[in-house]
C-alpha cells in the first residue's frame, strides 16, 4: 500500500501528522516505510528526532540524489534504533519496522518531473518498498509541486496497474485552507486534472483520495475553547466549515479523520507517545486521533467509492 501525503499549502501539519500516523501503524504491527519527498525542506528526521538527518541527509546521500542517479542504494534509517529521543528509542523492540528514507538537505530543486530517469527510479523505488513494507508513506512537497507531478507519473495505472496507491490531502480547519485543498485536488491544474492527462480513471482516483483535517478546535463538551458568546461563535463557524467542506467535495464522506488542536504540537512537532499523555503534556484525544487515522487507513471499507 503506497500512500502519498499532500496538501494545498504549507503549515497544515502534514509531516508531523504523517510521521505520527507511520508510528501508530508500526505499533499496530504494520511494517511502514516513510519516504521524505519534500523537495524544499525535508523535515521528517526532525519529527522522529534523528539528529543525523534532522533536516535531510547530507547532499549526495538522500532520496533526491538517488532519484538523480548519483547513488545506486538509497539510505534507509531505522527510526527506533536511530532516534535521540530516549522514550522512543527504548521502544525499538516494540511493534513492526519503521524506516525513514530521508531527502537531501537543500538540493531538491535539481529534481525535475521531465527527467525520465527520475520518474523511472522513483517507480522502481516505490515498487521495491511496496514489496517489502505493508505501508509506504510518501510525504510530498506542499501544493501542486514537482514532487506531486513525479508521484503521479511514477504510479500511473499503465505502469503500476496492480499496486494499491492512495492519496491523503491534509488541510487545517479554516475557510482559507479548505479553499486551498479544493484547488490542489479539484482545481483546473490540480491533482485530478493532471492525473486524467496521464491516463488515470477519474472515478477510480476519486475513490483513492481522502482528506485529513488538522488542528480542529473542540467546539462542544468540557474541552470546548472559550465560553459564552465565543463558544457560540465557534460552534457557528464549525457548522459553516462543515457546509463549505461538503460544497467543495471535502466533506465527511471523503474524510479519513481529524486531529484536534494540541498545544504540544503547536509548540513542538514530534511523535506523540502514550507516555506524553501520562506525563500530562499531551492530550489523550490526540493519541486517539492518530490511532484512528492508522486504523482507517488500512481498512478496506475506507476506500469504498462514495
Amino acid at each position: 500500500m503506497i500512500v502519498f501525503a499532500a496538501s494545498g499549502k504549507g503549515g497544515v501539519g502534514q509531516s508531523v501528522t504523517s510521521c505520527n500516523l507511520a508510528y501508530r501503524l508500526s505499533l499496530h504491527g504494520i511494517s511502514t516505510a516513510y519516504v521524505d519527498f519534500d523537495l524544499g525542506s525535508p523535515s521528517a528526521g526532525a519529527v522522529f528526532e534523528i539528529g543525523s538527518v534532522d533536516s535531510g541527509a547530507e547532499t549526495g546521500n538522500g532520496l533526491h540524489s538517488y532519484l538523480l542517479g548519483h547513488d545506486s542504494i538509497h539510505r534507509r534509517v531505522d527510526v527506533r534504533a536511530s532516534t535521540h529521543r530516549k522514550a522512543l528509542h527504548s521502544r525499538r523492540s516494540r511493534g513492526a519496522a519503521l524506516v525513514l528514507l530521508p531527502g537531501d538537505e537543500g538540493c531538491g530543486e535539481a529534481v525535475s518531473a521531465n527527467d525520465r530517469q527520475v520518474v523511472r527510479r522513483c517507480r522502481e523505488l516505490l515498487l521495491d518498498l511496496d514489496s517489502t513494507f505493508k505501508v509506504v508513506i510518501v510525504d510530498l512537497s506542499a501544493g501542486r509541486s514537482v514532487a506531486m507531478q513525479i508521484a503521479l507519473e511514477a504510479t500511473r495505472p499503465l505502469d503500476m496497474p496492480d499496486n494499491e496507491v492512495y492519496w491523503l490531502v491534509y488541510h487545517r480547519w479554516t475557510r482559507q485552507h479548505l479553499m486551498s485543498a479544493k484547488r490542489v485536488v479539484h482545481g483546473p491544474k490540480g491533482l485530478l486534472a493532471r492525473a486524467v492527462e496521464l491516463g488515470y480513471g477519474l472515478d477510480d482516483l476519486l475513490a483513492r483520495i481522502r482528506f485529513v483535517r488538522t488542528a480542529v478546535p473542540c467546539v462542544t463538551g468540557e474541552h470546548a475553547a472559550g465560553g459564552g458568546p465565543q463558544a457560540a461563535w465557534l460552534l457557528k463557524q464549525h457548522d459553516v466549515l462543515r457546509s463549505l467542506a461538503a460544497e467543495y467535495r471535502l466533506g465527511d464522506s471523503v474524510s479519513l479523520g481529524e486531529v484536534p488542536v494540541d498545544r504540544l504540537l503547536q509548540w513542538r512537532e514530534q511523535i506523540v507517545l502514550d507516555a506524553d499523555v501520562g506525563a500530562g503534556i499531551a492530550n489523550w484525544a490526540t493519541v486517539v486521533a492518530f490511532d484512528n487515522l492508522a486504523r482507517r487507513l488500512v481498512d478496506r471499507a475506507t476506500w469504498v467509492p462514495v
